[in-house]
């Protein structure tokens, strides 16, 4: 599902790269989180690409500041069909956490805090690429619950109580499935490019997380669309050296988001 992929019909060549990418997302609650990027991606024969991405962290808010790695995901690309026109090619990855998004201050953080989901995922999907177009669709599973400790109980009698209470509670959060299709129209240069897009998220079931320490239930209003208009554009200063920038606007989101992934 990576965005602004290029079309090339001369599969023969290996393409090898590293980028380097600078996220920065606001939140509903007016958290700020900065999420430093290396982006690997490897040519493995004539029609394969293994893409690594490592994430590092930093998250700004009323209710703390929290920093670390961010879940490494991985992915192997292959060319399925290719055309002089056109490229459809599959995808079969993961996300491996580096925590199990139990930061803590001394009563607990909200899910939009966690430099990790906590959880281990798989992810399949399945991309078709022309010169001006990008069609894809995915799917995406948690395997497990994470350990996350937020519940507004822990709060109480805190001065910031009324801040935490508005954030959703992830007691040992089991998120749902989704699926998801992207949409983008591209546009190029010999030195240039751009692309717009939207990014559609449906979330098949609700998330579930604990009330007591032994009674779990669904939290209502996890499911349904979450979607993101997309813009990006690029400048290749020579074959080895370029910059790209991307701005995504919140279109939909869910009404509820215990995994602190929504974004404004």
């Amino acid at each position: 599902m990576r965005p602004n992929q290029f079309f090339s019909s001369k599969n023969l060549i290996k393409l090898r790269s590293v980028e380097f990418v600078q996220y920065i997302g606001y939140t509903k609650f007016d958290d700020v989180i900065f999420t430093s990027l290396a982006d690997i991606n490897i040519g493995v024969g004539r029609k394969g690409s293994v893409q690594i991405k490592l994430p590092y962290t930093l998250v700004s808010g009323a209710l703390g500041n929290t920093n670390g790695i961010g879940d490494i995901s991985y992915a192997y690309t292959r060319s399925l069909i290719t055309k002089p026109t056109y490229q459809l090619l599959t995808t079969l990855g993961g996300k491996i956490p580096t925590n199990n998004s139990d930061k803590l201050s001394s009563d607990g953080l909200p899910m939009y805090y966690q430099t990790s989901l906590g959880t281990y995922d798989i992810v399949a999907g399945l991309s078709f690429i022309t010169r001006n177009w990008l069609f894809a669709a995915g799917y995406q599973q948690p395997f497990n619950q994470n350990k996350s400790e937020f519940r507004w109980s822990q709060w109480k009698g805190d001065e910031q109580f009324s801040t935490a209470s508005q954030y959703p509670p992830s007691w040992n959060l089991k998120r749902g499935n989704d699926v998801m299709f992207r949409i983008e129209r591209n546009f190029r240069s010999t030195k240039w490019n751009g692309y717009i897009g939207l990014l559609n998220i449906y979330r098949l079931n609700e998330d579930v997380i604990n009330k007591t320490q032994d009674i779990r239930a669904q939290v209502p209003n996890t499911t349904g669309f979450a979607i993101t208009a997309l813009f990006g554009a690029g400048y290749r200063f020579s074959t080895n050296t370029a910059v790209k920038g991307m701005f995504g606007q919140k279109i939909i989101n869910r009404e509820t988001n215990p995994d602190g992934l929504s974004r404004e």
